[in-house]
């Protein structure tokens, strides 16, 4: 009669050991990540207090006291001692506000902006900052962000970040697993005994988990959505069930554009842009609020050669306004326009997760729930490490390797399979853990070798 080994109790021993080793060489990559991230959930508010000549004019004015856009426009080039069309406008979002002119400068990096902060009533220049992204990020929080995105180290440092968000789902799901499977181990009276300690330990880190898990998976879904490799193979996913974000066409086909008896009056940007006349801010602005955009958060992008403006709204909070047109740059008519409400639910989701990740989706209780989080992740990754020290001379520690031999062959060419469909979805993960492997089949040599001399 023929016994059939049950594969659950070496597939538990292999997820405790994959949870130690996530906790061990990619705790301190995620502890980082959510340090970072608390710190960029609680920017706005200090941005706020720090830029609030620039944010905010000195008097709050009706808009209908504003200045037109060209006027304003106008206001920021005798600000820099130059004639250059800006590559962008913000107008003022609401009464009491600034608008923001953003230029264009070679020393800037990519989506960075030198903005130019107006008074829409007063054309006082309130400040002078670079801006980063569509977010708007003033200079605190785009250091921040880069550290939280990069470590400051450009696409090679992004690899820190995707490797966090790649494994904290991963280290989430299988302290679930453990928890589940683990019977609760009771205390010593003696409350001091390294063991009581452990366990005191261990149950506080399995609750705080279990409290926080469906924000650790959310945190690693959206964090991975907008990574250089993950986030890439994310895209073409959406992109092949037709699910992508849907933008306006700017390209005018290489069409003929009709004759403009006004040209005279237009001033040159550079060689590769269109030359605009400061009045067309005005008409452009004009053209897309009749068109329903009617967010207080708009942009207006300056178009280049053979291309349509386009304007867009900005404001990622609930509910969410990013509805986009492409406007003609001569006859001014409306020729594409894109709603929020054309997006496909994937993409929604994904809009709707990534502006829940950076903390503007519902303003000010999004803020404090990421710094919750993120503080909460950085608990229970101090609690971990002392788990494992106390714990580290109470047994000898299996290798990972030698916990894998352990797994009946049916049930680990499953986990090989999961394994390499995981690997090839997120590369970050997929190397890391071939290198993990490596490294600790060299320890499992030297553990042999070891027991062989002694």
């Amino acid at each position: 009669m023929t016994t059939t080994t049950s594969p659950w109790p070496a597939l538990k021993a292999l997820v405790i050991r994959l949870h130690l080793y996530i906790g061990l060489l990619i705790g301190p990559f995620i502890f980082i990540a959510a340090l970072t991230g608390t710190l960029y959930a609680l920017t706005p508010a200090i941005e706020r207090a720090i830029f609030h000549d620039a944010l905010t004019t000195s008097n709050v004015h009706p808009t209908s006291e504003y200045q037109p856009l060209s006027a304003q426009i106008a206001a920021a080039q005798a600000f820099i001692g130059s004639d250059a069309m800006p590559s962008a406008i913000r107008p003022a979002p609401q009464p009491g506000a600034t608008s923001r002119v953003m230029f264009n400068a070679p020393d800037l990096g990519a989506s960075e902006h030198r903005a130019i902060f107006i008074d829409p009533a007063t054309l006082e220049v309130r400040d002078d900052l670079t801006v980063y992204g569509t977010s708007g990020s003033l200079p605190l929080r785009r250091i921040i962000d880069q550290t939280h995105r990069s470590l400051m180290q450009g696409d090679v440092g992004r690899l820190y970040s995707e490797l966090a968000a790649s494994w904290l789902w991963i280290a989430a799901l299988g302290g679930l697993t453990i928890w589940w499977f683990s019977p609760g181990g009771k205390v010593s009276r003696d409350k001091q005994t390294p063991n009581a300690q452990r366990l005191r330990t261990r149950r506080r880190h399995s609750i705080l988990g279990l409290v926080l898990l469906v924000g650790l998976l959310a945190l690693s879904a959206t964090g991975m959505t907008w990574s250089k490799w993950a986030g890439a193979n994310f895209a073409a996913i959406l992109k092949a069930g037709g699910w992508g974000t849907p933008h306006v066409m700017t390209d005018l086909h290489g069409a003929a554009l009709p004759e403009d008896p006004h040209a005279h009056h237009r001033a040159t940007t550079t060689s590769e842009d269109a030359s605009i006349a400061l009045s067309a801010f005005d008409r452009v602005l004009s053209q897309a609020r009749s068109a329903g955009l009617d967010a207080g958060d708009i942009e207006l992008q300056v178009p280049a050669t053979g291309k349509a403006w386009k304007v867009r709204e900005i404001d990622r909070s609930w509910p969410s306004q990013v509805d986009e047109v492409a406007i003609h740059p001569q006859s001014f008519a409306v020729i594409d326009q894109v709603k929020f409400e054309q997006y496909s639910i994937p993409s929604k989701l994904t809009r709707w997760g990534i502006d829940g990740h950076m903390g503007v989706l519902f303003g000010l209780p999004n803020q404090l729930l990421l710094a919750g989080l993120g503080i909460g992740i950085m608990t229970m990754i101090v609690w971990g490490y002392s788990m494992w020290w106390r714990r580290r001379t109470l047994r000898s520690t299996a290798t990972l390797w030698q916990t894998i031999a352990t797994v009946p062959a049916r049930a680990l060419v499953v986990v090989a399979m999961i394994s390499l469909a995981l690997g090839y979805a997120m590369p970050v993960m997929g190397v890391s853990l071939v290198l993990l492997l490596i490294v600790d089949g060299i320890r499992t040599l030297l553990a042999r070798r070891s027991t062989a001399l002694a």
